[in-house]
């Protein structure tokens, strides 16, 4: 579980033939040091807010009946802005194919597709509310280097403890199986809610996981009794996860710079690291 990001710093050996035109455009479009880099982000940036302002007011059906049209021609002019932004990237990268397969990559390609969908699957273009996740350059073009070093700590703290998480939740769901077919038992007789183990089992997940919707609940003192004991588990639940990623967090120790290796994009670089430590690509300085 990473962030994989290749808006990162121009460091390594530039390709083979890449000429200086797509070097510029590089730099404009994966820098945010230089003026027309931060410039083209900030513009990029508000054409993403503005696109989800679109699609929030075409939900609303005063709106939509009125201006339906109007903002159908703006939504399509914002996808073109973007088909033609995502295009320019896949010309002016170091490696197309990385980018393509990268986190924002993907992001960026899910944006373009649901209103090309939406000609052929009617409500597809809802979906293009994934392009908030755009706004995670953020980080990036107002150089919030700590926030995505803190983030990414976050995120190492719980692949390290996967191992953990996923036995903890094997149990959790074993537990839910045996306390849902336990008052099915102690229930359905008298009870219309606990008409069979599946819904029963739904109940102890709602309960187990201190949700508690209210929609089904135990009528007789014993099923009381039972659901208060799985209440009071169900702050162990969400106790038990947070201390093992807590623990991994502790254990990490060592400072790492959210620098991405230009190679191989993986993170995980100590603060003073000159090359990546994966592949032997020059971080730069």
């Amino acid at each position: 579980m990473k962030i994989i990001n290749f808006d990162t710093q121009r460091t390594g050996e530039k390709p083979a033939g890449f000429s200086d035109r797509r070097e510029r455009l590089h730099q404009i479009v994966f820098e945010s040091d230089t003026r027309a880099g931060r410039l083209f982000d900030i513009v990029l940036l508000w054409m993403i807010v503005f696109s989800i302002v679109l699609l929030m007011l075409d939900t609303v059906p005063s709106i939509q009946a009125k201006w339906g049209k109007t903002l159908y021609s703006l939504e399509w002019a914002v996808t073109v802005f973007f088909t033609i932004e995502y295009l320019i990237r896949l010309y002016s990268v170091y490696k197309p194919m990385k980018y393509v397969t990268s986190f924002y990559g993907l992001v960026d390609i899910a944006s373009i597709l649901p209103v090309y969908l939406s000609l052929f699957i009617p409500g597809a273009h809802s979906l293009m509310i994934v392009r908030s996740l755009r706004l995670m350059r953020l980080f990036r073009i107002f150089k919030m280097n700590l926030f995505v070093n803190q983030g990414n700590q976050i995120l190492q703290a719980i692949r390290m403890s996967r191992e953990k998480i996923l036995v903890f939740t094997f149990f959790v769901l074993l537990m839910v199986f045996v306390f849902g077919s336990v008052m099915y038992v102690i229930e359905h007789n008298v009870n219309e809610g606990f008409d069979s183990i599946p819904t029963s089992i739904y109940w102890a997940i709602v309960t187990i996981t201190t949700v508690g919707y209210g929609d089904i609940s135990p009528v007789t003192p014993l099923g009381k009794f039972f659901a208060s004991l799985i209440m009071m588990l169900g702050y162990a639940v969400i106790a038990v996860p947070t201390g093992i990623v807590t623990s991994s967090l502790v254990n990490l120790g060592r400072k790492q710079s959210a620098q991405h290796c230009p190679g191989c994009s993986r993170e995980g670089h100590e603060e003073d690291a000159l090359y990546c430590k994966y592949c032997g690509v020059g971080l730069g300085g």
